[in-house]
């Protein structure tokens, strides 16, 4: 028989090709928009365009289209985690639990009440069985990988996890959308917050967390002017609106919530820059830890450069000091070619 895939079709050119290769692979495909946020703007929808561009491409590809609603899910578990930790002034990610509660949680579980035998999605990895595990192995695109984003999934999720365009290149997928004859072939990508859409992060806070102006003071105590409230402001961020600063370009390098200061320094402020780091809700990939301490490779944010590193029970050591470690951030652990190995994600937690 057939194997039942559901593929979660979000309206983007990645998850479309990904579901014309299922097809073309011999797969029974079934097509699934998910609806995670729902704000209406002038009496549309903000999913409306997204779900009418996956309409288009299921209809070609003549497979069905189901549409499922997970707004409450994404709210208890994403955003609600999400305000949590701007009220504690520290920077999430909710990319990374929107995959490991939403993508990989609510909607395979209901992929299973299905009856489907896999959920696949458009992102870019690998994954790879080595004996009785499963990897998550980088993509070959390696500017649009996005292991750093699936680190949290588990052994039981990735066993049910098909990943079509990890083989292919960011370009390689649009001309395979125009050989397809895919409507989104051409469709830009969202930058923005995962399922809310292109809007600036403070703008979508300012009502949801606890927010009050205060001192924006440099590394000796002066006052410099005021902040709009700390949960809007990141560790390393430029462009502050100071004017008294002599010329000098001013980034932020820490945070007192006690005293609700934004403390600001030059590039080169040593308290911008950590040597090591400590972790809380470790989480690994294999379900176990592996032989502590492990030397490994280590991003702290997408795209950055692996950094190679030592783990000691939740403890990171850097083999040269990182630039701007942000609380609430993910540091995500790679063993690397140099290891024998294909960039193999291990796993990762939160900054402290």
């Amino acid at each position: 028989m057939k194997k039942k895939v559901l593929i979660c079709l979000s309206g983007g050119v990645d998850s479309s090709v990904a579901a014309a290769l299922l097809v073309k692979a011999g797969y029974d495909v079934t097509a699934a928009f998910m609806v995670n946020y729902d704000e209406v703007k002038n009496g549309v929808s903000c999913w409306h365009g997204d779900y009418q561009d996956a309409l288009r491409v299921a209809a070609k590809l003549g497979i069905k289209l189901l549409r499922l609603d997970f707004t409450k899910e994404y709210a208890r578990d994403v955003l609600k985690y999400m305000y949590a930790e701007y009220d504690r002034g520290r920077t999430p990610n909710p990319d990374v639990l929107c995959n490991k509660f939403v993508k990989f949680g609510a909607w395979l579980k209901k992929a299973d009440e299905l009856g489907f035998d896999f959920i696949a999605t458009g992102h870019y990895a690998h994954t790879k069985k080595q004996g009785k595990n499963i990897l998550l192995v980088a993509a070959k695109d390696k500017n649009k990988d996005q292991t750093y984003f699936l680190h949290q999934l588990n052994q039981s999720q990735l066993e049910h996890i098909l990943f079509p365009i990890g083989d292919y290149t960011k370009e390689e997928v649009r001309k395979l959308a125009r050989k397809f004859g895919l409507a989104t072939a051409e469709k830009e990508e969202s930058m923005g917050i995962c399922f809310v859409g292109e809007v600036s992060m403070k703008d979508f806070l300012k009502d949801k967390v606890k927010a009050k102006a205060g001192n924006i003071i440099d590394t000796s105590g002066k006052i410099l002017g005021q902040h709009t409230g700390l949960p809007f402001y990141t560790i390393g961020q430029r462009g502050l609106g100071i004017s008294n600063t002599g010329g000098k370009t001013l980034f932020v390098v820490d945070k007192n919530i006690a005293k609700n200061e934004l403390v600001v320094g030059e590039e080169n402020d040593p308290r911008l820059y950590k040597k090591e780091t400590t972790l809380d809700d470790l989480h690994w990939i294999a379900g176990k830890a592996p032989k502590l301490p492990l030397k490994c490779q280590v991003r702290l944010r997408h795209r950055q450069e692996l950094q190679d590193c030592a783990i000691t029970n939740t403890m990171i050591k850097f083999s040269k000091p990182q630039r701007a470690v942000t609380p609430g951030q993910f540091a995500v652990f790679y063993l690397s070619p140099r290891w024998g190995q294909k960039n193999v994600c291990l796993g990762g937690g939160v900054i402290n």
